[in-house]
């Protein structure tokens, strides 16, 4: 069942937006006021002496944490700090591209997908992802996760974190850094039982101490796959506090709809039918939905590729196909094109995980052999479904350099590469 609020929720979650931007540092001061500890975990039963000693800091890295927000203009030119945002869709590899970056360690502070809480708030408020709505609110709390504040993010996660403590996060085991001791709160067994995060048995995860443990990090980078359009970014480079660098990762239309069709099966059902019993009708709804996505995807690279004054030197377009192919290549490129050193932590990663064995390598497995993975797609598409979306996305594949295949011969024809050598100029 969708639940319909309409346009007042929209106006109030804006009025949240801006009021919360507007009084971080003031909500900082009354707790220290107060003399309260942020973050106090409830359990049944109490606390056991574990969970109490690992919040005993908590105050003293609050008064850390508030001066460095307070002073944040000085500390991150100071320390030469980057803001990476992998901008990508679903189903182009922005999971594996994402742990190039997740693999820097101490280096790097990265969230996977936090945007996800906000899509679904919204979605569920207005009953679709309203436009207006999108463009105020990513924009305001990819602002703040790259300064390291969570407040607006939690006003997101459904159920609401209790004194800044949720086990809600969406996949918090996808980042290293909330996984890492500084952060892996005490695991209370038989009351998160079957809460993991990697390795670690982690307690629910304590948002304070990952805003002190960000703040500790050199870099900061983000991955999500909703961001539609580029243009909405534009206040994220204007704001004198950050250093962010877009990374736009795309794939082959034809290559993203035959992975959909996989891991969304349900979704895609009238494809998968009309791969099986009949022509494709172009009016369709799922046709011009494609069409829209590709459209939205080409035009938002068209305005990168640009180079406007506000986006000259942060604009980057990568093609899966290429990372697949090269992946130390293109691995050293993102790496320099966002001002960190490629270092041989992240570089034995890459050369370990773009090798990775059939038995390793599965749907949602970030471990690929990633030169398997460019050609995989043309063996799976049925040629009639090729030319469908060759069709509606003609100029999206023109503009990215892959090459229109006219007979399934050449569709399955290894020897015929479908990916035009090009370069695109991202300084």
């Amino acid at each position: 069942m969708r639940i319909k609020y309409g346009i007042p929720v929209v106006f109030f979650l804006a009025l949240v937006i801006i009021e919360k931007e507007s009084n971080i540092i003031s909500r900082v001061s009354d707790k220290l006021a107060s003399k309260q500890t942020p973050q106090t975990p409830i359990q049944p039963g109490g606390l056991p002496s574990a969970a109490r000693k690992h919040n005993a800091s908590v105050a003293s890295a609050f008064r850390l944490m508030k001066w460095r927000l307070e002073n944040f203009n000085d500390y991150q030119a100071a320390n030469g700090r980057k803001h990476i945002l992998l901008l990508a869709t679903t189903r182009t590899g922005s999971s594996f591209v994402g742990e190039f970056f997740n693999q820097e360690g101490d280096n790097m502070f990265y969230l996977y997908e936090p945007l996800w809480h906000v899509e679904k708030m919204l979605t569920l408020a207005t009953g679709g992802t309203n436009a207006t709505a999108v463009a105020k609110a990513y924009p305001e709390v990819l602002r703040q996760l790259f300064q390291c504040d969570f407040s607006l993010l939690e006003s997101f996660i459904d159920p609401l974190p209790t004194d800044h403590i949720t086990a809600s996060l969406f996949r918090r085991e996808s980042s290293s850094s909330l996984c890492e001791e500084a952060v892996c709160s005490p695991f209370v067994k038989g009351v998160f039982e079957r809460y993991h995060c990697r390795s670690r048995r982690c307690g629910p995860l304590n948002l304070t101490l990952a805003s002190e443990s960000c703040l500790h990090k050199e870099h900061r980078a983000i991955k999500s796959v909703r961001v539609r359009q580029l243009e909405i970014l534009r206040p994220l480079v204007e704001d004198p506090r950050l250093d962010v660098k877009f990374i736009h990762l795309v794939r082959d239309p034809r290559a993203v709809l035959a992975s959909r069709m996989v891991a969304f099966a349900a979704k895609y059902k009238n494809w998968k039918q009309w791969a099986t019993d009949g022509d494709v009708p172009l009016d369709d709804n799922e046709v011009k939905k494609l069409k829209s996505n590709c459209d939205t995807i080409r035009m938002s690279a068209q305005a990168g590729l640009r180079r406007p004054a506000w986006l000259r030197g942060r604009y980057m377009l990568v093609r899966y196909e290429d990372i697949a192919r090269f992946p130390m290549r293109k691995a050293g490129e993102m790496y320099k094109f966002a001002g960190i050193p490629f270092t041989p932590q992240v570089k034995a990663w890459v050369l370990k995980n773009t090798r990775a064995s059939k038995e390793r390598s599965g749907l949602y497995s970030t471990q690929k052999n990633s030169s398997e993975q460019v050609e995989k797609w043309r063996f799976t598409l049925p040629f009639k479904i090729a030319q469908v979306v060759q069709e509606v996305c003609g100029p999206t594949l023109k503009l990215f350099g892959y090459k229109l295949v006219s007979s399934e011969e050449m569709l399955t024809d290894k020897s015929i590469s479908l990916i035009e050598d090009k370069v695109f100029d991202f300084l």
